[in-house]
């Protein structure tokens, strides 16, 4: 496998994410074990990923405190991958793609699922940016700027619409 570059030290905080959970196969075992896959075998069942990938990424996501080797839950010798914490917080992440895709996507209607409510049955509705007071906000209504005590060299930049 080619090494990729590392953005572990990046100033940005979306290329450190990417270094993080940024490739496809990662994201989708995040998304199975948000669906309760636990086991290796599971995991590769549901992905059809070849044993070398799924190992290398499970691992990955296991330094990357995404997920964590906990004693099998039944009582057995193996092994189970539980989302932490910070595993879990990938969840608005997966819907925010997912919705990105249900809008975008060329054949919306070969999308065999909806994300829904689970007490109400009803789809989940579109995930909005809002400002602290409030305000429904667009990329356009939206900048970068240096963080207050940063020694970083970053300047001020504004999101284009």
């Amino acid at each position: 496998m080619v090494k990729r570059t590392s953005f572990e030290n990046d100033d940005c905080p979306i290329a450190r994410s990417l270094d993080a959970i940024g490739d496809w196969w990662s994201m989708l075992i995040i998304r199975e074990a948000l669906f309760g896959s636990r086991r290796f075998g599971e995991f590769q069942k549901s992905l059809g990923l070849a044993k070398n990938i799924l190992t290398v990424r499970l691992r990955a996501l296991v330094d990357q405190g995404i997920l964590k080797m906990a004693p099998a839950s039944d009582g057995s010798a193996y092994q189970e991958y539980i989302l932490t914490p910070k595993g879990r917080g990938v969840f608005p992440i997966l819907v925010a793609l997912r919705q990105w895709s249900e809008e975008f996507d060329d054949r919306p209607e070969e999308i065999a699922t909806i994300l829904v409510d689970k007490e109400k049955g009803r789809p989940v509705r579109r995930l909005e940016l809002y400002s602290q007071d409030g305000r429904l906000l667009s990329a356009g209504d939206t900048a970068v700027k240096p963080r207050s005590g940063s020694n970083t060299t970053a300047r001020p930049r504004s999101i284009s619409a």
